[in-house]
Formats: structure tokens, sequence, C-alpha cells
């Protein structure tokens, strides 16, 4: 196999040359057909001359170079020419600065060897480590800016989503074409996670120790997280298409819930009977439909008893939240319709019923 190692630098004249011989190092212990592939972004410092220099004694390390656009681009010029020119079959991603320790490359290899399609090396997994000396702020930001991108964008079943160490097989790239990634920055790494968890890439991550860098200086900026967090939200968007059927779904047991309703009042029914009843003959319809239609693609293991057990369970969370709207509003407005306090009380019920189905009752 081979396995090209992307660098994507600017400015790191102090880091270049000492990263590419560390690799070497580590390239004696691994199996496979080893290369290293730096993108440089025009360094005015001199970057490029030096791994020019590098290139001339080491038959395995090639250059291209590029106009800066930000991290983003720099990898998505780097896999295409890994991929296409290089013939590799599977890539790294890997910062110049020792941030990610070149020790670490062989363990993320063995991962790919035992099946894997994508593999993190993860902070945030047991294990996994950041700086000790980190201020809090620095620790919350790490943090938080990570649980962002899993629970914004969807990808909850990944500790580490925002990881900047990873390998890729080449067969995952082929599938996402990274062009389609309308990103420059760093928020490439989320978006390029989330295309390859659409495409049902293996996921693996494997514990690392994140180390600042020792020389230069790092490369994030404002723009960057800004983009960062936008992004996030954009793919939420994007998967929304699910919501947008449960949705519909949900229209649907509306219009069951408020006829039911209707019906068992002119059976003479008392108002606080017939709520409860009309919102557990919607909860079924509403089953149905989700597990047939609105999460149908997803890979669930989960038998569908279970499943409709765990739909129950969070329909009858939903249930007490649409009726305590629906007593509250009854009190406050003694003489007000029914329909329109059973109407109001659907919609947090719907927010709720949403979000627990879809990371729990039918979690992919």
């Amino acid at each position: 196999m081979k396995i090209v190692v992307i660098l994507p630098t600017y400015n790191e004249k102090e880091n270049i040359a000492l990263i590419i011989a560390a690799l070497h190092e580590q390239f004696r212990k691994i199996p496979h057909d080893m290369h290293i592939l730096v993108v440089d972004d025009n360094s005015p410092d001199g970057t490029a001359e030096i791994v020019r220099a590098e290139a001339q004694n080491r038959p395995h390390v090639s250059l291209i170079t590029g106009r800066k656009q930000g991290l983003g681009a720099a990898y998505i010029r780097g896999m295409k020419h890994a991929v296409n020119d290089l013939r590799a079959d599977a890539v790294m991603e890997m910062d110049a600065d020792f941030s990610h320790k070149p020790g670490d490359v062989p363990r993320l290899i063995e991962a790919l060897d035992k099946g894997a399609d994508f593999v993190i090396g993860s902070r945030y997994v047991p294990g996994g480590k950041i700086p000790e000396d980190w201020s809090f702020l620095r620790r919350m930001n790490s943090k938080w800016g990570n649980m962002f991108a899993r629970y914004v964008a969807g990808m909850s079943s990944v500790r580490d989503c925002t990881a900047g160490f990873r390998a890729i097989r080449a067969s995952v790239i082929n599938k996402i074409d990274p062009d389609t990634l309308k990103v420059k920055g760093y928020a490439f790494q989320i978006s390029l996670l989330h295309e390859a968890l659409l495409n049902h890439a293996v996921i693996s991550e494997v514990p690392v120790e994140f180390v600042d860098r020792k020389r230069g200086e790092t490369k994030l900026g404002i723009s960057d997280i800004i983009e960062f967090m936008l992004n996030a939200w954009w793919i939420r968007f994007e998967r929304s298409k699910t919501f947008l059927k449960f949705a519909v779904v949900g229209a649907l047991g509306v219009a069951v819930n408020l006829v039911s309703f209707t019906l068992l009042l002119k059976m003479g029914l008392n108002k606080f009977i017939s709520s409860p009843i009309a919102i557990e003959i919607s909860i079924i319809t509403n089953f149905l439909f989700n597990n047939f239609w609105t999460f149908s693609k997803r890979d669930m293991n989960d038998r569908i008893h279970i499943r409709g057990l765990k739909f129950n369970i969070v329909s009858f969370v939903a249930l007490a939240v649409s009726y305590t709207t629906f007593l509250v509003l009854s009190m406050l407005d003694p003489d007000g319709i029914p329909q329109l306090h059973q109407a109001a009380g659907i919609i947090p019920a719907t927010l709720i019923n949403y979000f627990l189905n879809s990371y729990w009752t039918f979690k992919e």
C-alpha cells in the first residue's frame, strides 16, 4: 500500500527539515511504501527551498506550491495530487510543527491495516491528551469547539471531530471529491469527516497526545473560527433534510391528533381525557412513518420492536410536555378554544421528539 503523508506549510522553515527526518525514521517501522508531500503556500521564509534540498537526498519527498488560501485549500490540493498523480492508496493529514508526534504515525497506519477507512489521532478518547499547561480558556476553547462540531454538525459518534491528524483511504477521498467541499480554512476538517460519515466510512479513533509547537507561530485566526462555526451550522442545515421529513410526519401527526381529539369530544369524552388519547393515537402513526420513511436509510442495530419501545418512551416524555402545556393554557384561558390549546402543546413536544428520537431511537 502506498501512503502519502501530506504536510501543509506556511513559514515552517524552522520545522520542515526536522519533521521530514523524524518521519523517515518512523517509516522504517512501517511495511508500506511511504511518501512525504509538502504543500507549501508560497512561504516567504524559504520553506519551499528547504524542501527542494531535502528532496534531492530523499527520493520519497515531493513538493507542490500554490497561493495561500487556507488549510483546507492546501489539503484539497495535496489530496488531489497524492491520489491522482502519486497514485496513493491512502493519505495522512499531519501538522509540520510537531504538534502531532511522528512516533504516532505507525499506530494510525496500523488502524488502517486493521480495516478502518478513516483513522483519527484523537485527543478525546481514553489515552488521548492535550497539553497540561494550557490555560483554562484555551482548554475550554478546544473542548467546547469540538463539542460544538459534534452536536451542531450532528457527528456525535466521533469523539474528536476537529483533529488534524488523520489517515484516510483514497477510496474515501474519491467518493467525496474534496473539490466539492466549499471551505478553505480549518472548517475543512469537519466537512471532510461529515462527508466520510455520509459515505459510511469505517471510522477509528486512536489516542494521541497533542503537543504545543516549540518553533514558529500558529496560523489559526479569527476568520478560521468564524468559518468553522458557520460551516458547522451549514452541515446541520444540510442534515435538516431528515428533520424536514420528520416535520412532514409531525404535520400528519398534528392532523391525526386534532381529528382524533375532536371526534373524542363529539363522542362525549371529557377534554382532559380526550387529549392524551389523541396524542397516543398520533404517536403510533408517527412511529410507523418515521421508521419506514424518515429514518429508513439509517443503518440501525435495534430491532423494530426495540425502536418502537424507545419511541414510546420518548413519546411519553413529549406527551408530558404537550399535556402540561395544554393544562397550563386551559387554566390560564378556561374559556378559550380547546383545539388551540391542544395545538400549542404540540410545538415543544415536536422538538423534544425529534432530538431524542434522532439521537436515541433511530440512532445510526
